[in-house]
């Protein structure tokens, strides 16, 4: 009996674990753990939409981060556009931060 082959990561996994390789110049965890992706969605044609939001407004990567975000979801295979809505609301805090962030920051 052959083995099933494992099925490769969908393209929703595939933006949340390109996701997980950015990071705020500042804080050395990544945006995803961080709690600054606020929304991702995948249409079935490949166009992604992320709505992120950064730490503060007067954050110095507001620049570098979004453009970072778009560059890298861009590169993934199946991807046909993508578009990075910076938003503003809710306001992000600290606990937006996924528990292991707040570890790896020892913030408990």
């Amino acid at each position: 009996m052959e083995e099933a082959q494992p099925q490769p990561p969908s393209l929703e996994q595939q933006v949340l674990d390109v996701l997980k390789t950015c990071y705020d110049p500042e804080i050395p965890v990544d945006i995803y753990e961080l709690g600054l992706i606020y929304k991702t969605e995948v249409s079935p044609e490949g166009d992604v939409l992320i709505d992120m939001t950064l730490t503060s407004p007067a954050c110095p990567a507001a620049g570098s981060l979004p453009p970072e975000v778009e560059r890298k979801v861009s590169g993934l295979p199946g991807v046909r556009s993508v578009k990075v809505n910076v938003v503003w609301e809710p306001v992000w805090t600290p606990e937006k931060m996924t528990e292991a962030a707040k570890l790896q920051l020892g913030m408990f």
